[in-house]
């Protein structure tokens, strides 16, 4: 009982206070309370959010609705690549006359036949799409384009990369759904990579996640359907599946941009796929578009790259040595002779981790470079102008 009292006593004592204050005795007021308790406490935390959140909407990113919306953004853009050859087929007929060969093969009429071979993705509305060079290899064969809602165009042109495993094909279209290509030299170890396209060449817009797992790889890419390799460095290897029909297509960020194009997957391992850089395909695409053609930096040379452990035991520099000049190249103009040892060119040494063909690539059509080479134990410098490589 005297618990009790000793609680009502502090009790009354805040109710004549409160009612004071409120009353403006003293000249207090709530309102200058909450004002002075505003300047030490965020508004935020004084704002009382509305109790409506059965109407309010609600945004929950996750990973699955990253896929769903790039999906949704890049599908319309993504198309499967047709080939259309002709076909023999044939039967047997019986000759009772030859007892040694009695079953005999004969050639039945020519038909065509079609089939879904590789992806692609729109890059302009007009009808300019991305594939990659092995999937339109055969050059005696002709090929369609299926889009996203099953209409069907043949190409008119293809422009094939003599460098990089590209190419570049024309239909006759307008107002297409495009792509948006992103910048691949920001592209990270780890983040989100999503492919699009037509696996195994029966199932169109097939798509896989997963992350980029390595950059700067080198691999030798080729189609199995087509029976083409081709080495390539520089690619991107990720863990998105990427199956034979897929090559050609997009490889995407969480962003819905085109950071590769999907090239080739490992035989030997799981979940290892490899794309090359959407930077390379924007600076092909621009040559393509001032000059109607791919222009590659041509010197004209075969060679085999002398190691500094075989340099050591020939008694001879590290370098390129020339094996072969191509008759009227530039490298033939600038007097660059057989068995010539190239050791720098345009001011950059030459070496077994950064060799001929890697530092030509990284120049310029009807750039003029210095090359310094070595023949017969003398030092020699020759000016030589690169040519283009689309024109041999």
């Amino acid at each position: 009982m005297k618990y009790q009292k000793a609680l009502l006593v502090p009790a009354a004592i805040v109710l004549v206070i409160g009612g004071l204050v409120s009353s403006g005795v003293f000249g207090l007021k709530w309102s200058s309370i909450a004002g002075s308790i505003s300047r030490y406490i965020p508004e935020q935390a004084l704002t009382t959010p509305p109790l409506s959140a059965g109407r309010e909407k609600v945004n929950v990113v996750s990973e699955e609705s990253v896929v769903i919306d790039v999906v949704k953004k890049a599908s319309p853009a993504v198309v499967t690549v047709g080939i259309t050859q002709s076909g023999q087929q044939s039967y047997f007929q019986v000759n009772p006359f030859d007892p040694f060969a009695p079953f005999q093969q004969v050639p039945g009429n020519s038909q065509p036949q079609e089939q879904d071979i590789g992806s692609g993705f729109i890059v302009e509305s007009d009808g300019l799409i991305i594939t990659n060079k092995h999937v339109v290899s055969d050059t005696t064969a002709k090929y369609r384009i299926i889009t996203a809602t099953s209409k069907t165009y043949d190409v008119t042109k293809i422009y094939r990369d003599p460098a990089n495993d590209l190419a570049i094909l024309k239909i006759d279209a307008s107002n297409l759904p495009t792509v948006v290509m992103g910048d691949s030299s920001k592209i990270q170890v780890g983040q989100l990579a999503i492919a699009i396209g037509t696996a195994l060449g029966e199932f169109r817009s097939t798509v896989t996640t997963g992350v980029v797992s390595g950059l700067g790889r080198g691999i030798t890419a080729g189609s199995p359907y087509e029976g083409y390799v081709e080495r390539l460095d520089d690619v991107i290897q990720t863990s998105a599946a990427i199956n034979p029909g897929n090559s050609g297509g997009p490889l995407l960020n969480s962003a819905g941009q085109v950071i590769g194009i999907n090239t080739a997957v490992s035989q030997q391992g799981q979940n290892i796929g490899f794309a090359i850089p959407i930077n390379v395909i924007k600076d092909a695409l621009k040559n393509f578009n001032q000059t109607g053609q791919f222009n590659r930096p041509y010197l004209g040379v075969r060679f085999k790259m002398v190691t500094k452990d075989l340099a050591i035991m020939n008694d001879v520099p590290e370098g390129a040595y020339i094996v072969d000049v191509v008759t009227g190249s530039p490298a033939e103009t600038a007097g660059i002779q057989n068995g010539d040892i190239i050791t720098d060119i345009g001011g950059t040494r030459v070496s077994g981790t950064n060799d001929l063909a890697a530092i030509i690539g990284k120049t310029k059509v009807g750039q003029t470079l210095a090359v310094k080479l070595w023949r017969d134990g003398k030092t020699l410098t020759v000016s030589v102008t690169l040519g283009n490589q689309s024109s041999q």
